[in-house]
């Protein structure tokens, strides 16, 4: 009921929108003596932030044509390798004749970056993966929006995610990269575990973890404390609506992308309110750049994708409820999940000083559970000043913690074509 309602609502207000938007025209058109008035400005203003605050956020486009490497820009070109229902696993190419002039002549180590599937697109990592795409060949998981999944094409849910991560790295060969950025976590570290146990020749040659709730009962954040207080009972009756008419899942049970979006900007609601009064003032300053970086920001901050049922409520019951990966319970189709299987992957937990969403130790967790991968495959790093979103983004990223990470990788790669050397002489 409540998914129709917001649809309704969003139709509803097509003509108050439209009429903003005409005035935001009417008050920007050159043709009009008056624009630049404090009046102009004034209505221009509220018409364009009314626009804003009412419009549909839709998938945004990644943007990534170029990048700088070494002084010399390398195009890069958007290719999609793999897909089901629910993702479509996407590489980042970057032109060989490009790289060469950047005086990069030998492959880079692969990297899949796993994409949080808990709220926002992949296109929130732009940044990560313009920086990886300094030193690596770069995949990343681009989930679906459960209300465009037909129903004939079934659940997707906790267990199927694990599924799809190992499916993704087998296509990437032998012994890639994975980086698992806030909520993949969990399952990532289940998928290599399995795919450790079993000897899988594309099990992952290192694994990083930024900002991840493997341990979801240490320092708990208000996120952490939501999923304790209440009974998964009440996520199940509260939380999960039904796809309408005419979205190409309706009939889907989901947890929706708006609601998804209330909870992430009601945490802090007196920041966004106070953002948006500063765009307000920067429109009727004429202080175009500023306007433009809110936009920027909130372009990508409001567009939401929807959850399936399963998938959210597994995730809430499996992660925040019962904690089964570090309890050493968690099961995939009827087989216990063993992270102390893993002895040859190399470990590195990322996390920030300030996360308010995934807090310090949660992830570094990771190493605990890892009980008999070697000391000399295990590296932790607590990021100063930065809060969950600057773990994997922002220029603390770029200029201290991606460097870490790539070193963590390379040092494996070094590490892995010694052990290549010695057989072969041997």
């Amino acid at each position: 009921m409540l998914y129709s309602l917001y649809e309704t609502g969003y139709y509803g207000s097509t003509p108050l929108r439209l009429g903003a938007l005409l005035t935001r025209e009417f008050w920007s058109s050159p043709l009009n003596p008056a624009k630049d008035s404090g009046v102009g400005r004034r209505l221009f203003a509220g018409a364009d932030l009314f626009a804003n605050l009412t419009r549909r956020y839709g998938r945004p486009d990644w943007g990534i044509d170029t990048v700088e490497i070494d002084g010399e820009p390398v195009r890069v070109r958007r290719n999609e390798v793999w897909r089901s229902p629910w993702v479509r696993l996407l590489h980042f190419s970057r032109s060989m004749a490009d790289m060469r002039k950047a005086g990069r002549t030998s492959v880079e180590p692969p990297v899949l970056i796993v994409a949080p599937l808990s709220g926002h697109y992949a296109t929130l990592l732009r940044g990560t993966v313009q920086t990886f795409l300094q030193n690596h060949e770069v995949f990343v998981t681009d989930w679906s929006n459960a209300r465009d999944v037909p129903v004939l094409e079934g659940r997707f849910d906790f267990h199927d995610y694990i599924d799809h991560v190992r499916e993704m790295l087998r296509v990437l060969g032998p012994r890639p990269h994975v980086v698992a950025v806030c909520q993949p976590g969990p399952p990532v570290l289940a998928a290599a575990a399995l795919m450790a146990e079993d000897g899988e020749p594309s099990r992952p040659g290192t694994m990083t973890f930024m900002g991840s709730p493997i341990d979801a009962r240490l320092s708990p954040t208000v996120t952490n404390k939501l999923a304790e207080e209440r009974p998964f009972s009440w996520f199940a009756s509260n939380m999960i609506y039904t796809v309408p008419a005419p979205y190409p899942g309706m009939g889907r049970r989901v947890y929706p992308g708006f609601v998804q979006l209330y909870s992430f900007m009601s945490m802090n609601l007196d920041r966004h309110q106070q953002a948006h009064m500063r765009y307000l003032e920067d429109l009727m300053k004429g202080d175009g750049d500023s306007a433009e970086k809110h936009l920027e920001f909130y372009d990508e901050y409001l567009s939401a994708l929807d959850l399936t049922e399963e998938f959210y409520l597994q995730t809430v019951k499996n992660v925040f409820q019962d904690y089964l990966l570090p309890r050493g319970e968690l099961a995939h189709r009827g087989r216990q999940v063993r992270p102390d299987k893993i002895r040859d992957i190399g470990l590195l937990t990322v996390e920030g000083e300030n996360d308010d969403i995934s807090g310090i130790g949660q992830t570094q967790a990771a190493h605990a559970i890892c009980s008999q991968l070697p000391e000399s495959l295990k590296e932790d790093y607590v990021q100063p000043h930065v809060g969950h979103y600057g773990v994997f983004n922002g220029r603390r990223f770029r200029e201290e913690i991606y460097p870490r990470v790539t070193n963590f990788i390379r040092r494996f790669e070094a590490r892995m074509d010694h052990r290549a050397a010695a057989n072969a002489a041997e």
